[in-house]
């Protein structure tokens, strides 16, 4: 089983690092580091260095694409972006000791001819019973309806889908009449679509049966620091890992975390684990990534480890 990730909005996140991030203040940066990004690009780069077989589909600007393709080069992931004129996006990452703050930009504008190129590559690719990781927001001059309709036609064709967006892509997708088989909103995303705050444990639970309900077959919520709430036709668990579990290195940047949970999901599926061994693995892979720089895991034994530490707890 292959793993395929589409990412129509990469970006290079450029971090840097600050004693302290004051706004209206001059600052010397501690350090600065550039990584291929965009949040499929995190997954497969998280996917590979777990060995699952992964290929990374999507949109690179031609003047900048060096930093991918050294890094599909290094891991390996198999390279089926397609490549337009221009330069792909450089996102800010700003560091401190208490928090990350981002500074995205717009991506490339994409035409009709090639969100189609990439997305007919994209279905010819994908066999049935492979997976696919619909990831990240979408580029200018894409329909907002864009993974609605990639949903269908996926799942049409006997693919396994996951999407993790947000905003208008996400409501539609999952106002559609085919839903993807995994999501993983954070609070704020499954509040954005539920349509009201979400202010505690039980009301996350209902809204996520709400979705399961309509035909979503996993909803994984993350939560930050509070770990992630993982439902499903068999039950729901609250997942946890105690922080810091980093050893030396402690947290390195919390960039990619999210993405690096999405990628365990679907190691996991790969691997054919149940809820409580989903929920094991997904938050291993993104406390591992916590002490990590750019999108990439640390040994197995040491993921695999954390994976046994995991605190799980039952929701009603």
């Amino acid at each position: 089983m292959r793993v395929h990730t589409l990412t129509l909005n990469p970006a290079i996140d450029e971090t840097i690092t600050l004693d302290a991030l004051v706004p209206g203040q001059v600052h010397r940066a501690r350090g600065v580091r550039q990584n291929a990004g965009g949040k499929g690009i995190n997954v497969a780069s998280c996917l590979a260095d777990w060995g699952v077989p992964v290929s990374a589909h999507g949109l690179l600007g031609r003047d900048n694409a060096a930093p991918f393709e050294a890094l599909f080069a290094a891991k390996p992931i198999t390279d089926a972006m397609a490549r337009v004129d221009g330069a792909t996006r450089v996102n800010l990452k700003l560091v401190d000791a208490h928090d990350t703050t981002d500074i995205n930009l717009d991506g490339l504008a994409v035409t009709d001819e090639t969100l189609a190129t990439v997305l007919d590559g994209l279905a010819a690719s994908a066999v049935p019973g492979d997976m696919v990781v619909l990831a990240g927001s979408l580029p200018p001059g894409c329909p907002p309806d864009c993974y609605a309709t990639l949903v269908a036609r996926l799942r049409g064709q006997g693919a396994h889908v996951l999407l993790d967006a947000s905003g208008v892509s996400l409501t539609r997708a999952l106002a559609a009449p085919v839903l993807p088989h995994v999501i993983k909103p954070n609070r704020d995303e499954l509040a954005a679509w539920a349509g009201e705050p979400l202010a505690d444990m039980a009301a996350l639970l209902a809204a996520a049966r709400a979705l399961q309900a309509r035909g979503v077959a996993k909803v994984v919520v993350s939560m930050g620091s509070e770990g992630a709430l993982f439902v499903n036709g068999d039950g729901a668990l609250h997942a946890r890992l105690p922080l810091p579990p980093l050893g030396p290195l402690g947290v390195a940047s919390t960039v990619g975390a999210g993405d690096a949970m999405v990628a365990g999901i679907a190691a996991a599926h790969v691997a054919g684990l149940g809820l409580a061994e989903t929920a094991r693995l997904a938050t291993a892979f993104a406390v591992a990534k916590l002490g990590m720089a750019g999108p990439n895991l640390p040994e197995r034994s040491g993921v695999e480890a954390l994976a046994q530490d995991v605190i799980l707890g039952p929701r009603p």
